[in-house]
């Protein structure tokens, strides 16, 4: 009989890309150009310097830094000694990073000094459980690791992490409440790795544009990249002009943008001076796009698009092909996609039971690659993965092909006048308007219907929609209970730090002393 195989490590699957691909290059753009021998070098320094420092097998280390190699790397060395790696988002606040760092019961911080020395220093002189700090460069605190990888010679990268170890502890983004920090161990995120190879539509030779931040969703394209012996352009901080610049400058043939990036670069006065025609594959997500600007994106940028849908407890989930993004079938628009092939999903009523073909059930999926659990969360654990199932809790109706279509999140649902009313639906409907650019749609207290429909609505550039005309589409489209009761007109949407609109800042301003939970 076959002895029992408990999986593969993220070391494995890297070091092993890294020893492949010898002289291509690995990565590129900001932080400096190394080949996948140059990078497979730097991670058995940074693994010996990681020994000296006493750090071991079983420990916490998180990331604060730039999108850039040498971090990235750093991961990498850390994961494949068997620490566990926690992504520290850049935008986020002192007290979401000070919480993350004591909640996670990190060992370590890793700083990239060169951009967020002030902030790890205010971490290290506040969180008082660090064994240590280590920074990309000089600073008052820690030890600077391109300085102790330098000195300390040339090292063989090693793996010694077991399949059982937790490699990676991502947090959520905390919309609905407090962030909640899921465990991965290794065979999980290698499942995620081999999803994301399986379904997504990767160029031939892949020169992938890192510019959304590589703590979360960005990061997970790298491994497939580097797997396919590509290139990792990174990108420092989201500027519209640089991006397209670069596109056509690198010859750039993926990169994976939220829609509010998209839309950036749809209003750029360069888009149309600049030559795109070496982008294969762009790839969105975190939040639904407008269907008349992803139209516009298809005429102008081309037949490139490709939406992703996942979630930081399970990611990837389902795909929507660049084939599906045909404006002769615009009802696709509206959906997020077919399910992956590792993954397998059931549309669940409260009780676990299947809904009926063409009702509304919440997105519970089955996959290797989902969370293995919450860290120090039994209880929040034990629900949200209850029979067996992740509930995404998400709400979602499936056509006759498989194709799902996201109503909204469960804790968004508005109740208005004893009707259950899904945000997501009239989001989608005045999205669809030729002078909307954002919409986001809540429930306020309203002493009638309990909570009544509102709207809040960001206008394209020199456009004035007219508010009774966009409750009148509404009313139209999906009836009388959906139609916005107020309709409110703002410079910008409140967004995340992934950049999802975030309901939970917005109701704050409708909500807050009213009796209801904001979050």
């Amino acid at each position: 009989m076959n002895e029992p195989y408990d999986g593969l490590t993220v070391g494995d699957i890297l070091i092993r890309a890294f020893r492949r691909h010898g002289d291509k290059v690995a990565f590129d753009g900001y932080g400096g150009r190394y080949t996948y021998r140059a990078a497979l070098d730097l991670i058995g320094r940074y693994q010996a310097v990681f020994k000296q420092l006493g750090m071991r097998r079983g420990e916490h280390i998180a990331m604060l830094n730039a999108n850039r190699a040498e971090a990235y790397l750093a991961g990498i060395a850390a994961q494949a000694l068997g620490l566990c790696t926690t992504p520290l988002h850049t935008l986020g606040s002192l007290a979401d990073h000070r919480f993350i760092l004591e909640d996670s019961e990190t060992d370590w911080l890793l700083v990239d000094a060169e951009n967020y020395v002030e902030r790890g220093r205010e971490l290290v002189e506040k969180v008082g459980r660090l064994r240590g700090a280590l920074t990309l460069g000089p600073a008052d605190f820690g030890h600077d690791l391109r300085a102790a990888a330098a000195d300390v010679g040339a090292v063989s990268a090693v793996v010694e992490a077991e399949a059982s170890d937790a490699a990676w502890l991502s947090y959520t983004g905390g919309t609905t409440g407090q962030p909640k920090g899921a465990v991965r161990a290794h065979p999980a995120f290698v499942a995620m790795v081999n999803s994301i190879l399986a379904d997504f539509e990767f160029p031939v030779f892949t020169n992938y544009l890192a510019v959304a931040p590589i703590s979360h969703v960005g990061g997970t394209k790298i491994p497939p990249v580097l797997h396919l012996g590509g290139t990792v352009t990174f990108m420092n901080g989201f500027d519209p002009g640089k991006v397209l610049a670069t596109i056509e400058q690198e010859r750039i043939s993926m990169t994976l943008l939220v829609p509010t990036m998209i839309y950036m670069l749809l209003d750029h006065p360069d888009l149309s001076k600049r030559d795109l025609s070496s982008l294969e594959y762009l790839l969105y997500g975190a939040s639904p796009m407008s269907p008349t600007r992803l139209v516009e994106g298809i005429e102008r940028i081309g037949p490139v698009f490709g939406q992703l849908y996942g979630q930081t407890e399970g990611y990837p989930i389902s795909v929507l092909r660049k084939a599906d993004h045909d404006p002769a079938r615009p009802e696709l628009f509206a959906s997020c996609g077919h399910p992956n092939a590792s993954v397998q999903v059931r549309l669940l009523d409260d009780d676990l039971n299947e809904v009926p073909e063409g009702e509304a059930g919440e997105i519970c999926v089955r996959a290797r690659h989902i969370m293995d659990g919450y860290w120090n969360r039994a209880d929040q654990t034990a629900d949200t993965l209850r029979g067996g199932w992740l509930h995404t809790g998400d709400v979602a109706r499936a056509d006759e092909q498989g194709y799902l279509y996201i109503v909204d999140r469960k804790k968004d649902m508005i109740v208005s006048g004893g009707f259950n009313v899904f945000p997501r639906e009239i989001e989608d409907v005045l999205t669809s308007h030729a002078d909307v650019a954002m919409a986001a749609v809540i429930g306020v207290p309203d002493e009638k219907w309990g909570e009544a429909v509102k709207a809040v609505i960001v206008a394209r550039p020199g456009a004035t929609p007219d508010s009774e005309a966009l409750m009148r589409m509404v009313r139209d489209t999906k009836g009388a209970v959906h139609a916005p009761k107020t309709v409110e007109f703002v410079d910008e949407i409140p967004v995340t730090a992934i950049g999802k609109p975030d309901k939970k800042a917005i109701r704050a301003r409708y909500w807050e002393g009213k009796g209801r939970l904001v979050g």
